[in-house]
């Protein structure tokens, strides 16, 4: 779960202190600190099995956030052909409105290229506000509601979605064509 929006801008988000991480490949010895940020900020955490089941996917990717060695953040994501799909994404509550979650974001945005990888999915739980405030603020829509999603709860996800740049605006362009065309 995520912070709610800050109110300096910076390149992508807001946040107010520019707490600058390193943002590497997740390893074995990281696994007791993410549990420990999951077990905090999520009502239905992942387990242990669950992070080493998605991880042994050849599509799927655990990365951290650290400083002076210590883990602050985490995302796990698969990679597809023509998108990333963020499967799983915490900062540690001590550490949110910092920059962490920005920045986690700004490598996975760093990912995505014109007429390659051009998306970015992820899918938020209906009561997570600060989590979709976040990615609303990082650039992030939402284009449908998944009724029923989650197996623990009757609850409901939306499906949040990042463009890249290009895309984006190749759609729109599209759009406002076809509006001109029809009046």
């Amino acid at each position: 779960m995520l912070g709610s929006p800050k109110e300096e801008p910076s390149e992508i988000g807001f946040f107010h202190d520019d707490l600058r991480v390193h943002i590497r490949w997740m390893i074995r010895r990281d696994m007791q600190d993410i549990l420990q940020i999951e077990q905090a900020g999520f009502e239905f955490p992942w387990s242990e099995e669950d992070f080493v089941r998605c991880l042994r996917q050849r599509n799927c990717i655990g990365m951290v956030a650290e400083r002076d060695d210590r883990v602050l953040g985490f995302m796990v994501y698969e990679l597809h052909r023509n998108r990333l799909n963020i499967l799983n994404f915490a900062v540690h509550s001590q550490h949110r409105r910092c920059g962490v979650g920005s920045q986690m974001v700004q490598k996975l945005l760093n990912k995505l290229a014109h007429q390659k990888r051009t998306r970015i999915l992820l899918q938020v739980r209906e009561t997570n506000l600060p989590a979709q405030l976040f990615f609303r603020n990082t650039g992030f829509r939402a284009i449908s509601v998944m009724r029923d999603y989650y197996e623990d709860t009757t609850e409901d996800a939306y499906l949040m979605e990042y463009r890249y740049p290009e895309q984006a605006g190749e759609d729109l362009e599209s759009e406002n064509r076809i509006t001109r065309l029809a009046g």
